[in-house]
């Protein structure tokens, strides 16, 4: 029995999941803590993932914050459990994406793991992705290995990560996992509300429950060529963000703010369901998680768009929705330090499975 803490910070910059989970044959989740991300320190960081002047020292002092952020997240959690950094074997530490550019060798993840295990006393397992682009891969999804191990069974099952962007594993007996980003996630919606209303996300999906998808304005969106990808494939901020948007709605001007979050939601929508139908047809369950879970429009428009499939979120089956991806990277940290690969080739197109991170002993 061991105990690892996984750290993870993802597209949508809200802030870090910290979870704890209790590692032997099976994984099991011990506690959680949420903190949110200060609002300077998500604007650097959002800042980070376009071109801009003295990127390097920006870049530095940033992930310095953000290893201070998860430290403070990490000994709040130890003193609510009672239990001393010692007792943990690793943190995996997923760090914040600021780059992801597979296509052309490369993925950045910043966040200090030098000085998150000098604040911390435990060791530190983080740069997951980078083996995985170093072997020809996307670097991305990560989850799909551990979706797997959570949630394999004797019927054809897909489980969607909707954070910023949204993921799809696809489990069938007998079959090798399978996955893939299926393109915007939260991250249109998050920004196009923040845009309009200064609201940091649709809350429950209200405000685009209140408009109606506008089909010309959907059917320019789902045109974009990432749609028509076959897996493996992984996107990110570098395509899908708000410049994006305006661009595209420069041909709509028309369209009214609330018809705009609309068909955003659609979007996100079409494109999980078409990706499902199109790579796992059979599939009789849909698992879900990430904040998109508590998207109650979003999970309707699933269940309306795939009247075939049973769509749920990961909660009813006993696994908070809100923590798997933190649950991911500390399974990942104890796959590195017992010597097992942690990625799945035919998710990412790696040349074959590889062991993942890079370790920062205490």
């Amino acid at each position: 029995m061991a105990f690892y803490i996984g750290v993870m910070s993802g597209t949508s910059l809200d802030g870090l999941d910290v979870a704890l989970i209790e590692q032997e044959q099976t994984t099991r989740l011990l506690a959680a803590h949420y903190t949110p991300m200060p609002a300077d320190l998500g604007r650097q960081l959002l800042e980070l993932c376009r071109s801009g002047p003295d990127e390097i020292v920006r870049g530095a002092l940033a992930e310095q914050q953000w290893a201070e952020l998860a430290a403070q997240a990490i000994s709040f959690l130890l003193l609510q459990e009672g239990l001393d950094p010692r007792q943990i074997r690793a943190i995996g530490s997923h760090g914040q994406t600021v780059r992801h550019e597979p296509q052309r060798g490369f993925t950045v993840q910043i966040g200090n793991p030098a000085l998150l295990a000098e604040l911390t006393g435990i060791s530190v397992v983080a740069d997951f992705r980078r083996r995985d682009v170093a072997a020809g891969g996307q670097g991305a999804p990560l989850v799909p290995a551990f979706h797997a191990a959570l949630f394999g069974s004797e019927r054809p099952r897909a489980i969607l990560n909707v954070g910023g962007f949204s993921n799809l594993t696809l489990l069938a007996p007998q079959q090798p996992v399978r996955g893939f980003d299926c393109g915007p996630g939260n991250v249109l919606l998050d920004a196009w509300i923040q845009r309009q209303h200064g609201e940091p996300f649709d809350r429950d999906g209200a405000w685009a429950a209140s408009g109606t998808a506008d089909p010309a304005l959907l059917q320019q969106l789902l045109a974009d060529d990432y749609f028509s990808l076959r897996g493996p494939k992984s996107t990110g901020r570098e395509r899908f963000n708000l410049d994006w948007l305006l661009d595209q709605l420069q041909t709509q001007p028309s369209v009214a703010a609330a018809d705009v979050q609309a068909t955003l939601l659609e979007l996100t929508a079409r494109s999980i369901a078409a990706a499902l139908k199109d790579s796992l047809p059979d599939a009789e369950e849909l698992l879900v998680c990430g904040g998109g879970a508590h998207n109650r429009r979003l999970m309707q428009r699933l269940a309306e768009l795939l009247p075939t499939c049973t769509v749920a979120d990961t909660d009813s089956r006993g696994l908070p929705a809100d923590w798997i991806e933190a649950m991911a990277f500390a399974w990942l940290a104890h796959c590195c330090l017992e010597g097992i690969p942690g990625n799945c080739p035919e998710v990412t197109g790696a040349r074959g499975r590889r062991i993942l991170g890079a370790i920062y002993p205490a």
